[in-house]
This record gives C-alpha cells, sequence and structure tokens, in this order.
C-alpha cells in the first residue's frame, strides 16, 4: 500500500494579516508580514502557509508601468482597434506573451511567457497608483523565484520558513467568474500525484492529481477579497502534507498534454 502523500485538515484556520501597508516599489515585505502575524498574537510554525496578492509582489518588484512611457506597436494599434483597448496596455500585454489564443471585442486572452493561458496576460489597472497618469502592473518576472526569496527572508528572520503562495485572481475557459490560483509558490508541493494510491475500497488512483497549490490559492481569496478590503496577505495553518515540494510551474500543462491548443 502506497503512504497518501497529503491529509485533509481536520480543521483549517485562515487568517488575514491586519494592518498590511500599502506596497512600493523595493520595498521589504518579509517584515511587515511577520508584523502582522505577531499582530494576530501568532508565531509561525512548520507548514504555515504564507498567501500572498500577486499585486502586493508586483509593486515591490517594480513592475508598475506608466503608460505614458509605452509606444504601441503598428501591430498592438491594429489589434486594439479589434479588442477595444488602448494601444498602449496591448502593447504591454503582446510584450508579456508568446501567442494571441482568442479576441474579441473586449476580450484579449494570450499565452503569457510564464505559460499561464490568460486574459490581458495578468496585467491589470486596479487597486494602484495612477497619479501622474495611467499605469499598468505587470505579473512579476519569476513569481516561484519570488515565493523562494520571501520564504528564505521570512526564515532568516523567524527561524521559521513557512511556505509562500502568490494567489492571482483567473478566469476559467467553461466557468464564469475567477478565482484564486497559484502562480508562484515555494516550500510546499503546488501539485500532489495520488496516482498509485489506493480509494477507500482498495481501488487503485490512477489519474488523481490535486492542485494543492490552487486550493489554498482559492482558499485565501475568501479572505482576501478583490476590491477594497486591503487584506492582501492571508496565513494558512492547518494544512498537512508529506508530498515533496514542486513550483506552481509544475501546474501547467505542457503542449503535449493540452488537447485544445
Amino acid at each position: 500500500m502506497v503512504e497518501p502523500t497529503s491529509r485533509p485538515a481536520a480543521r483549517l484556520e485562515i487568517f488575514a494579516l491586519p494592518d498590511f501597508p500599502l506596497v512600493e516599489a523595493g520595498d521589504d515585505l518579509a517584515g511587515p508580514i511577520l508584523d502582522g502575524v505577531a499582530r494576530l498574537g501568532l508565531v509561525l510554525a512548520p507548514q504555515d502557509v504564507v498567501v500572498l496578492a500577486q499585486k502586493v509582489v508586483s509593486k515591490a518588484e517594480g513592475r508598475l508601468v506608466r503608460l505614458a512611457d509605452v509606444v504601441p506597436s503598428a501591430r498592438a494599434t491594429a489589434l486594439a482597434q479589434e479588442v477595444r483597448k488602448d494601444a498602449r496596455l496591448v502593447e504591454l500585454i503582446l510584450a508579456e506573451s508568446v501567442r494571441v489564443v482568442r479576441t474579441r471585442p473586449d476580450v484579449l486572452i494570450v499565452e503569457h511567457r510564464l505559460g499561464l493561458v490568460m486574459a490581458n496576460a495578468g496585467i491589470d489597472q486596479s487597486n494602484i497608483r495612477h497619479d501622474g497618469g495611467e499605469a499598468a502592473l505587470l505579473l512579476p518576472l519569476d513569481p516561484d523565484a519570488s515565493a523562494g526569496r520571501l520564504r528564505a527572508d521570512i526564515g532568516r528572520r523567524a527561524g521559521v520558513a513557512p511556505a509562500v503562495v502568490i494567489n492571482d485572481s483567473f478566469g476559467r475557459p467553461w466557468r464564469r467568474g475567477t478565482t484564486g490560483i497559484a502562480i508562484g509558490a515555494a516550500g510546499l508541493p503546488s501539485m500532489i500525484d495520488r496516482r498509485g494510491e489506493t480509494d477507500l475500497f482498495g481501488r487503485t488512483l490512477r489519474a488523481t492529481m490535486i492542485a494543492h497549490a490552487d486550493e489554498i490559492a482559492a482558499s485565501a481569496s475568501l479572505v482576501m477579497g478583490q476590491s477594497t478590503e486591503a487584506t492582501p496577505v492571508v496565513l494558512v495553518r492547518g494544512l498537512q502534507w508529506t508530498a515533496p515540494d514542486n513550483p506552481a510551474a509544475t501546474l501547467i500543462r505542457t503542449p503535449e498534454e493540452d488537447l485544445f491548443r
């Protein structure tokens, strides 16, 4: 019998870190996270998970772009007319992408350079400062690496290195609405492969692969919110796993596995 690689949590606690400050380029994230945990009267423990909204990480990494500094190409200008978007924004989307997947008025779906198939290359204009003109916020250059650096920084300061998940709101092609997914992760298995284990009746599991980091991200989104809540960092406590760590990039299907490309 194969030992299970994860166990259901009998109790899961999700804490929004209070009074998290607004983040600017170059800001430290580990310090405010530890301050927020302390304000809750908690101490970090092994297999705690710190979940951060992507915007916080992108802001700290200086991924804010002023549209006044963007010169759209002829391709971006033509595509902008088709999708009814600002040509400067479309230029940024194309620069962050490897291909355009689908277009229609008000919709531009692309394959991001990270492998994510998403609207607008994940570029967002909400909950950012627009001082001095319109701006846009790009995804981190390498979200898995960002999560790893933050985890190491927290570990050096606190003596305990929690898992870190970077959460982004994501649409699904066959479902309305958005949900949180993990675009970056460190210190946990983003995907848990349970193939080879057995079910309640001894039948071997042949296809069960759990998007562990995505489930954590979605649960954290319930507390984060996506508008004016101002709670971009969440502590998740109560999870247990023995599966080896793997990055969020593991969750992206390869072209060979993708039946819809």
